[in-house]
Parts: C-alpha cells; sequence; structure tokens
C-alpha cells in the first residue's frame, strides 16, 4: 500500500523521511483549505507510525487491525478532537478531557495520537490548554492538529509544530485525476474548478447531491435578490437570517461568485470556480465598474467574519442588502 494521498508528494515525502530516519516530531500542524487532504494526510501518517505490519520503514500496510481501525477513526490509542459542528467552538474542557487521555500510556499501539481538527475553531482558552500539553510532551505520544492557516493560532503553538502548508492541486491535475476515477470530461472540468484544485471536495460535489443542490439553490437565491427591489430583498434577509450555518455557508458560495466577478472585470479567466455560472458573472463584470466589485467582495469577506464573531445574522445580511447591485438582466 502506498500512503494514496493525492497531489501532496512532497509532504508525504517529508513525513515518510520523519519515520525512516526516526526523527518523529511530537507535533505537526497541518494547515489549508478545507477539504484538501488534512485529514487524510494526519491518518496515513497515524496509520503509518502504529502500523502492525509495515511494508517498509515509513509504509502502513493498510490491512492490519491498526491501519483500518486508524482510518475508521476508531483506534483505542487514536483520540479525534473537534468542535461539535463546523463553525463551532472547540471548547477547553475538550482539550482537558484529552491531557488526561494522553497522560495514559498507549493501550495497544507503540504511539498514542491525538488528531485535532479545525483548531482554528478552538477558543483562546483552549489553545491555551494544548500549550501545555505541546510544551510538556508525554513520551510516546504525537499530536496532529489541521487549520485553515497557522496565523489563525497563537504564534506559540505553531513554533512548538512542524507545520505543513498543504495547497490545493492545479486544476488541470485535478481534472485528469477525476477522469481517471471515472468521471465524465465536462462534468470532471466543472468539478475541478468548484474545488478550486481541492480533491477532498470535488469528491464531496461528486458524491452528495444535496451539496451540489445547496450550491445551486444559494447562488439562484443570490441572482434572484440582484433582481428584485429592496423590499423584496429585506423580505428575504429575514428568512435567511434565522439559521445562521445556512447564512454562512450561501454567504461563502455569493463571495466565490464575487470574487469571479472581479477576476473578470480584471481580465482573467483562468481562475473561474463557478462555470455554469460564467453568464451571470460576466453581466456583473460588464455592468459594475472594478471599484464597485471590489467593494462588494470586500462587503461578503465582512459579513463572514461578522458571523464569526456573533454579529446580529439579521443585521449582517440586511446591510449586504443595501448596497447589492440591481442585475440588469440575467440567464445561466
Amino acid at each position: 500500500m502506498t500512503w494514496q494521498v493525492i497531489g501532496h508528494d512532497w509532504a508525504v515525502s517529508m513525513l515518510r523521511g520523519h519515520l525512516s530516519n526516526g526523527e518523529l516530531r511530537h507535533a505537526y500542524l497541518f494547515t489549508g483549505p478545507k477539504a484538501i487532504g488534512r485529514r487524510t494526510l494526519a491518518l496515513r501518517f497515524a496509520q503509518a507510525i502504529n502500523c502492525q505490519h509495515r511494508i517498509s520503514p515509513a509504509d502502513p500496510c493498510g490491512k492490519c487491525r491498526a491501519c483500518v481501525h486508524t482510518l475508521a477513526g476508531q483506534h483505542p490509542d487514536l483520540s479525534i478532537v473537534q468542535a461539535e459542528i463546523e463553525g463551532g467552538n472547540l471548547k477547553v474542557e475538550q482539550v482537558r478531557e484529552l491531557q488526561h487521555t494522553l497522560s495514559l500510556a498507549p493501550y495497544e499501539s507503540q504511539y498514542r495520537v491525538a488528531l485535532l481538527l479545525r483548531f482554528h475553531e478552538a477558543n483562546i482558552n483552549a489553545q491555551n490548554a494544548l500549550l501545555k500539553t505541546l510544551e510538556e510532551a508525554p513520551p510516546k505520544v504525537v499530536l496532529f492538529i489541521t487549520a485553515d492557516s497557522a496565523e489563525s493560532l497563537l504564534p506559540t503553538i505553531v513554533s512548538r509544530c512542524e507545520v505543513l502548508r498543504l495547497r490545493p492541486m492545479p486544476i488541470a491535475a485535478l481534472q485528469s485525476e477525476l477522469q481517471r476515477r471515472g468521471e465524465e470530461d465536462n462534468l470532471a472540468h466543472l468539478y475541478a474548478h468548484l474545488a478550486g484544485g481541492r480533491l477532498g471536495y470535488a469528491l464531496q460535489l461528486i458524491e452528495d447531491e444535496n451539496l451540489r443542490n445547496q450550491r445551486t439553490h444559494s447562488l439562484d437565491t443570490l441572482v434572484e435578490l440582484m433582481e428584485n427591489n429592496r423590499l423584496a430583498r429585506f423580505a428575504t434577509a429575514e428568512i435567511l437570517a434565522k439559521d445562521k450555518e445556512v447564512l454562512r455557508r450561501m454567504l461563502m458560495y455569493w463571495l466565490s461568485l464575487w470574487r469571479d466577478v472581479l477576476l473578470l472585470s480584471a481580465g482573467v479567466v483562468d481562475g473561474l470556480v463557478n462555470l455554469d455560472y460564467q453568464n451571470i458573472s460576466i453581466q456583473l463584470a460588464t455592468q459594475l465598474p472594478l471599484d464597485t466589485i471590489k467593494s462588494r467582495v470586500i462587503d461578503f469577506e465582512t459579513a463572514l467574519e461578522r458571523l464569526e464573531h456573533n454579529v446580529n445574522p439579521r443585521m449582517v445580511v440586511e446591510v449586504l442588502m443595501l448596497d447589492l447591485p440591481h442585475l440588469l438582466s440575467s440567464g445561466k
């Protein structure tokens, strides 16, 4: 078995080297955008560390009990800690419970492995609590932390970890990988762009019809809002504000389309994401001056930040409605 990690060969090579040379660190930080493969890489590394029948000093067999249970997240020496919901809050109590577990000797493997997922969602108390473990790591313990970016964590945490900054695959390479897996050429092309080079997200789009429908509904709602008058917009805003998580997800899709508009306005076409809404993006890029488009992108980025800081959702979306331009004509 190889590590079966696509698009991060350099990271796999580095981690294999640490195992082969007996240079295992006590903590690793995997950063990069959502669905880029942070969790997958960490679990493959955990397999390699505790595999019972390695096929080489740094390659797991993938078949032994330790490998199978690690990949399933069910190994007795593997602890997985994360916020209860995505976009939620990882709490200090969860870190303290983990610290108690890590103080115990491994149950059946060489190492206890702790996987702290989306640690950028940890509150400041939880991050500070983890520092003690990082500073005084118990023997036979390896910590894996995943986060959107190193900058979202305390510098003292980052400085105590081996940091691997994962990057998206080239769009063409991801498209080829999806085609190799049997996806039709036109859909592979679309999903590679929608995923922005993230294999994990591309596979989610292929496998999850609800995810595809969420995106389509979100973008169709944006188009409808831009066609409506202000009264109708505020009526829709009231509905959207009732579910903060749905609103956050919708704003992410809206921001992705406005970034496409910005690219088109600047004369760039290679980095477009929403190819199936390109007609809408072209209309907006043609209709609006560049400075206005930049302001709208900033508006959506600010709205997402405000939601993360628990600003009233209705106020967040109503502010967006005030400056949302009127779309002169529509049609995807």
